[in-house]
C-alpha cells in the first residue's frame, strides 16, 4: 500500500509545530519561508485537513494538527536515536539466535540442551515460546532459526521443513513432600490412588504416558492437565499431585522445586526435536546443536 504522504512534508510541518511558526522553521531547516510554507501545505492536501489556523500574529494547531503532531513526535523521536543505534549495532558485533519454544517442553531441558551455546562470544539469543503449529509458521517464514519440540515437523510438500534430533530424556515421577511417602509405597499402582497431574494430549509425551499406564494396568487419578510445562510443575510442587518430568534435570527439579524422586516411569523418554528450514544448517551456533552426537 503507497503512503498517502511524504514523509519529507511531515517532517517539515513537525518542525513548524515545534518552532511555533513558519519563519523559525525556515531559520532552523535553512530554508526559504515560502518553500517550508508550501511543504506544509502539500501535507495538508494529503491528508484533507487543516493542521494550522491563525493565531494573532502566528499559528495554531487545529484538532487535526494536534493529532499529526503526535504522531510526528514519536516518528521523529525515534529516527532521532537512530544513528546511535546503528552505530552501537555496528561496533558491537552480535551473533543472533531467534529460537521458538514449544511450550509443552520442560523449559528446564531446553537450557540444558542449549548449554553448549549459550556462552560463544557475542550471543543475542531470542527465545519465543509458543504453540508448536504457529512456531512452525514462524520458522517457515524465516523469523525464527530454529524450533524445539517433542515431534518432528509433519510432512507438508508446500513447506520444507527439517527434523534434527536432539536427544531424549527418560520420564520419572516426583511429588512433594506431603504426597512422596503415599506416592512411593506400592508404586507405580500407588498412581491410582493418589492425585496425579499430567501433561496434556497435545504433547507427544502423553500419549506415551498413556500407553505407559495401560501397560502397567493403571487407572490414574488424574486431577490436573497443564500445557505448559513450568505451570505443571508448578502446581505439583505445591503438593495438588504427583507429576511426570525429564530425568535430565533431576537435581534441579529437587532443588529449585523441592520436590522428591517417586519412582521411574520405565520405557517413556521425552524427545528432543529441532526444527530448521534448512537440511544442511549454515547457522554456525545451530550447526553445533543439531550435528550427531
Amino acid at each position: 500500500m503507497s503512503t498517502p504522504f511524504s514523509y519529507r512534508h511531515l517532517y517539515y510541518f513537525w518542525v513548524v509545530a515545534k518552532e511555533g511558526g513558519v519563519t523559525r522553521a525556515a531559520d532552523r531547516l535553512g530554508m526559504a519561508v515560502q518553500t517550508v510554507s508550501a511543504q506544509v501545505r502539500e501535507l495538508e492536501r494529503a491528508l484533507g485537513h487543516a493542521l494550522f489556523k491563525p493565531a494573532g500574529r502566528g499559528l495554531a494547531l487545529t484538532e487535526a494538527g494536534r493529532a499529526a503532531l503526535h504522531q510526528a513526535d514519536q516518528i521523529f523521536q525515534l529516527g532521532e536515536t537512530l544513528p546511535t543505534l546503528v552505530r552501537e549495532a555496528a561496533s558491537t558485533p552480535s551473533l543472533r539466535l531467534a529460537v521458538g519454544i514449544s511450550d509443552g517442553l520442560p523449559k528446564m531441558a531446553v537450557r540444558h540442551l542449549l548449554d553448549p551455546i549459550i556462552h560463544a562470544p557475542h550471543l543475542r539469543l531470542l527465545c519465543h515460546d509458543g504453540e508448536f503449529d504457529d512456531l512452525l509458521g514462524e520458522l517457515a517464514l524465516h523469523r525464527l532459526d530454529m524450533v524445539i519440540a517433542d515431534r518432528p515437523a509433519p510432512a507438508n510438500p508446500s513447506i520444507k521443513l527439517y527434523s534434527h534430533a536432539l536427544g531424549a530424556s527418560p520420564i520419572a515421577w516426583y511429588a512433594e513432600a506431603s504426597l512422596h511417602a503415599k506416592a512411593k509405597k506400592g508404586f507405580p499402582q500407588s498412581l491410582a490412588e493418589v492425585p496425579v497431574l499430567l501433561p496434556t494430549v497435545h504433547t507427544a509425551v502423553r500419549d506415551r504416558l498413556d500407553h505407559w499406564f495401560d501397560r502397567q494396568g493403571i487407572r490414574p487419578r488424574v486431577v490436573g492437565e497443564f500445557e505448559d510445562s513450568a505451570l505443571l510443575k508448578t502446581f505439583g510442587a505445591s503438593g495438588m499431585g504427583v507429576f511426570p518430568a525429564a530425568a535430565l534435570v533431576d537435581d534441579e527439579l529437587r532443588q529449585r522445586w523441592r520436590v522428591r524422586h517417586v519412582g521411574d516411569c520405565a520405557g517413556v523418554e521425552e524427545h528432543f526435536i529441532a526444527i530448521t528450514s534448512e537440511k544442511k544448517v549454515q547457522h554456525p551456533l545451530l550447526r553445533q546443536l543439531t550435528q550427531p552426537r
